[in-house]
């Protein structure tokens, strides 16, 4: 049996069995009176004859003029005995305060007055610096580090530094590689709990969270919080080198990465290298053939949801791009204005010539690697671009 089964169940302190058959408004009184009977073994003096271990000497030591407060299942010390009384409950599988509205336990009253918040909506704590409310004063001091420019959590393997011990602590799963959170219908693993409770969310199809003006649902807050930007045409994250602003601020990391030259993820099939994790897995696609993304009107399939989006408007004619030079619409909006600019950003890398649209120079590249894509089914004949043109030769000489 354990130090900790030994402490609980001594026949010694029969208000213990008590303790955990009480409703919680008699809990509290019920819990003092037990404990204060126990600390009166616990309390850490030469006098009762109690050995002492190297943890409570020392700690004693640095409050020569207090009384101590041992706990004698962990040996943990404490200055208050108020502050004992409330590690006592970490011991005990006791949560007796229940919240009504999603039936969550909290062991400690602070604990659960904070969630009640989380249902409430209220924000009692305000930073005096820019005016943001939180419902936790330990999340509004962890903020104010921000306008400090403190980190006080320091990684012991690569030196970065954090705001807040959570921060900290979820970095450190990057370096050790542990994913503690698993989804019990695929098996996948993640290492935030956060991320697990947004991943759930595919299998059950939930999307709880709406935007008002358009109705749209999401899965996850901060994708909603990202696809208002989309009403408001908010872009925050600014790049401090050419003065691009992107809706998010991964997008904003990545495209830094563009400046600094920086490709941080691996193909581990080719060896390509991306500025973002994402394009990896978007890559990726292109060694498995998976195309995730389905039309449901016509069936077919894309690599990249951007694609089908893109696609969907040949079956609702939509052209929501107009442009303000010449008032033409179109599906997209940057390649036509390239015409107007006379802007060519895709540069072939082997003999310089510049084009306007990326797919353009991706045809072109293969008249270096003379590669062909293109192979007709009529004669066999293999074409680096389009069999349009080829195809006529065989329709007119059927005609004929």
């Amino acid at each position: 049996m354990s130090k900790e089964e030994e402490v609980l169940n001594e026949p010694s302190s029969p208000e213990i069995s008590t303790l955990h058959q009480e409703e919680p408004e008699h809990l509290q009184d019920k819990v003092q009176l037990v404990v204060k009977q126990e600390t009166d073994d616990m309390l850490v003096n030469k006098q009762k004859g109690k050995t002492e271990t190297s943890k409570q000497r020392k700690h004693k030591k640095a409050h020569r003029k207090q009384k101590l407060y041992s706990c004698k299942i962990c040996d943990k010390t404490f200055s208050q005995n108020y502050s004992l009384k409330t590690h006592m409950k970490t011991h005990t599988a006791k949560k007796p305060f229940t919240c009504s509205t999603c039936g969550k336990h909290y062991r400690h009253k602070s604990r659960f007055i904070d969630h009640m918040r989380s249902h409430s909506g209220e924000k009692p704590y305000t930073c005096a610096a820019c005016g943001k409310s939180f419902h936790r004063i330990g999340i509004l001091n962890g903020h104010m580090r921000i306008h400090s420019g403190e980190r006080p959590y320091t990684c012991t393997t690569c030196g970065k530094s954090f705001v807040s011990k959570s921060h900290l602590l979820d970095h450190m799963t990057i370096h050790t590689g542990e994913k503690p959170f698993s989804c019990e219908n695929c098996g996948k693993c993640f290492r935030r709990k956060s991320n697990l409770v947004s991943h759930i969310t595919v299998h059950t199809g939930e999307k709880p969270f709406l935007c008002e003006t358009c109705g749209k649902s999401f899965q996850r807050k901060s994708d909603m919080v990202r696809h208002i930007t989309v009403h408001t045409g908010e872009k925050p994250f600014s790049c401090e080198t050419c003065g691009k602003s992107f809706q998010r601020k991964s997008d904003l990391v990545g495209h830094i990465r563009v400046h600094t030259g920086e490709k941080p993820f691996l193909c581990e099939t080719c060896g390509k290298s991306f500025t973002n994790k994402r394009y990896v897995t978007i890559h990726m696609r292109t060694h498995t053939g998976e195309k995730p993304f389905s039309c449901g009107t016509c069936g077919k399939c894309f690599a990249r949801n951007y694609n089908l989006h893109f696609h969907m408007r040949t079956h609702t004619g939509e052209k929501p791009f107009s442009c303000g030079i010449c008032g033409k619409s179109f599906t997209q909006k940057l390649e036509h204005m390239r015409t107007h600019t006379g802007e060519k950003p895709f540069s072939c890398g082997t003999c310089g010539k510049k084009y306007a649209r990326k797919h353009h120079l991706h045809f072109h590249m293969k008249t270096h690697t003379g590669e062909s894509s293109f192979s007709c089914g009529t004669c066999g004949k293999c074409f680096a671009f389009s069999l349009l043109h080829h195809k006529k030769i065989h329709t007119e000489l059927t005609q004929v």
